[in-house]
């Protein structure tokens, strides 16, 4: 199971990933295994975003960036060749798919 945050709507206008989290799923069954990961945006967050996940520019300072190897790497190494199941897929898909290609 994959989810996202993100400080917009849409990552070809400037918004990016603040948080990704995916939680292993087998039969119906957490496994216990899981990835979380706050990332950096570089740039200001809007208060309607920050509203929907509290998540402030000052919080997420510092953090990896998505492209770090403790993000990128280590996600797609916990997603490896699984089937991601997401609440509202296509938008997170956007998201990660923009993060992945720049």
């Amino acid at each position: 199971v994959f989810d996202t945050e993100t400080t917009g709507f849409d990552p070809y206008t400037g918004d990016r990933l603040v948080e990704v989290g995916c939680l292993e799923i087998e039969d119906f069954v957490p496994t216990g295994r899981s990835f979380h990961a706050y990332i950096d945006p570089c740039r200001d967050m809007p208060a309607g975003a920050e509203k929907v996940h509290g998540l402030s520019a000052a919080f997420l300072r510092g953090k990896p960036k998505f492209d770090d190897p403790q993000v990128c790497d280590a996600m797609l190494e916990f997603i490896g060749d699984s089937h991601i199941v997401a609440h509202n897929a296509s938008f997170d898909r956007t998201f990660l798919n923009w993060e992945l290609e720049n």
